[in-house]
């Protein structure tokens, strides 16, 4: 195959799925978010040998095995460390971290918390079921106060982490929430998030029919769903609800307040704007049975790329100090003077 026609060539879905058996439980989310992202993949007009996938461990750090591209899957909570030195080494290769909410959120939270500070260009994945999956169904991070498993016999005592809250006090500089049954609106999540030139977050709310089934029923049966969904869209009001019977999240002074659409004058309505981040922190906090849950964007801004702004920094070093010797420097004695 010549270049132009290797350039030229159109990938398909099936191009991203590999020879590996999927070994998920019958059932299981994961399946339709895999599917979703293979078919995702052919519209980001990346070659497939520049494409990395990179995980942990947990249910969804399998996610490499599956993916006919390259892949690293990692220890415990360690993907955001090694997306991060791949990025640094190689900033021309498009790099995605699929991780679980327990991998993501206990182990390696503090390693999430750094590749989202630094605003590294890799896109990350995080599934959450509430649950520890792999390990057959202890609490996990995101799992609700008084939630019983098998290491929390008498009920959890932990109040939960939110996903989308962490990422936005950590300074993640795109953020934003699909469910795994919603697969049209998971793809367009999907797309954005991987079009974002900066750490990208996009919370993934995912189905273990074995250990937690239903955690999110709330976005699952119809009914609930119809009121309780609430679709961000950019420059639209926030609006939830049976069309007989609109609700509006309003600002009351500095708090979040839901009443009737038809009781509120159109200029008090809640007007959604990506790049207000500050907003976003209070959409991160709705949830149900009070507010709705937010599902779509809640920020997307701009910021400094760290990979970039460390690689100017190499080049002006270069520019002013010129080429050092490594060879030399290693074999100059016991200790190393670095100006």
């Amino acid at each position: 195959m010549s270049v132009h026609e290797a350039e030229a060539r159109k990938y398909t879905k099936k191009d991203f799925e590999s020879d590996q058996d999927v070994r998920w439980c019958p059932g299981c989310g994961d399946y339709a978010i895999l599917s979703a992202v293979q078919k995702t993949m052919p519209d980001l007009g990346v070659p497939k040998e520049n494409i990395v996938f990179i995980s942990g461990i947990g249910c969804s750090s399998r996610f490499p095995y599956y993916m006919n591209t390259y892949g690293f899957h990692t220890i415990h909570g360690r993907a955001p460390a090694l997306a991060t030195g791949l990025r640094l080494a190689r900033p021309d290769l498009k790099v995605f971290v699929v991780t679980g909410d327990g991998d993501g959120l206990s182990i390696g939270g503090n390693h999430m918390l750094h590749v989202l500070r630094r605003n590294v260009n890799v896109t990350i994945l995080l599934f959450n079921n509430r649950i520890y999956g792999l390990t057959k169904g202890q609490y996990s991070p995101t799992s609700e106060l008084g939630k019983v498993t098998k290491s929390t016999p008498m009920g959890s005592a932990d109040r939960p982490v939110s996903p989308l809250a962490f990422a936005l006090g950590c300074g993640a500089t795109f953020v934003a929430r699909t469910v795994d049954r919603t697969v049209p609106h998971m793809e367009e999540m999907l797309k954005r998030a991987a079009a974002h030139n900066g750490a990208a977050f996009l919370e993934i709310l995912q189905n273990c029919n074995v250990y937690n089934d239903l955690a999110w029923n709330v976005l699952y049966d119809k009914e609930s769903r119809l009121r309780f969904e609430l679709r961000l869209e950019h420059g639209k009001p926030l609006l939830f609800g049976p069309a007989d019977d609109r609700r509006a999240v309003i600002m009351e002074g500095a708090t979040p307040k839901v009443v009737r659409a038809k009781e509120v004058p159109e200029g008090a309505l809640w007007i959604h704007d990506e790049t207000n981040v500050n907003a976003a922190k209070l959409l991160a906090d709705l949830e149900s049975p009070d507010f709705p849950v937010p599902v779509g964007v809640l920020a997307a801004v701009s910021a400094p790329v760290y990979e970039e702004v460390m690689l100017a920094q190499e080049q002006r070093s270069v520019s002013e100090r010129g080429l050092g010797d490594i060879a030399k420097l290693l074999v100059s004695g016991d200790t190393w003077k670095i100006e």
